[in-house]
């Protein structure tokens, strides 16, 4: 994960997509299915933003973290802009 994130804000800074410096939240959160899963995930993906039109990336995402019963802190999930 350290290489991903490292290149991501290397990457991310140098075409300056984004009007400040880009840097990492502490921490990380992975979700994993298994390949006979992949045609799902791939038109759940693609299908992103129709989805978000009806419920929140926020909504979404603490769903999943209780539905895989992930213990979390509040204080490392991402800063939600609505």
């Amino acid at each position: 994960m350290e290489q991903v994130k490292s290149g991501a804000s290397k990457w991310l800074n140098e075409k300056k997509y984004i009007p400040n410096k880009f840097s990492w939240q502490d921490g990380f959160g992975a979700f994993t299915y298994s390949k006979s899963h992949i045609d799902n995930v791939v038109k759940y993906v693609l299908n992103q933003p129709e989805h978000h039109k009806k419920q929140s990336f926020k909504d979404e995402y603490l769903l999943l973290l209780e539905k895989f019963d992930v213990d979390f802190n509040p204080k490392y999930l991402f800063e939600w802009y609505e």
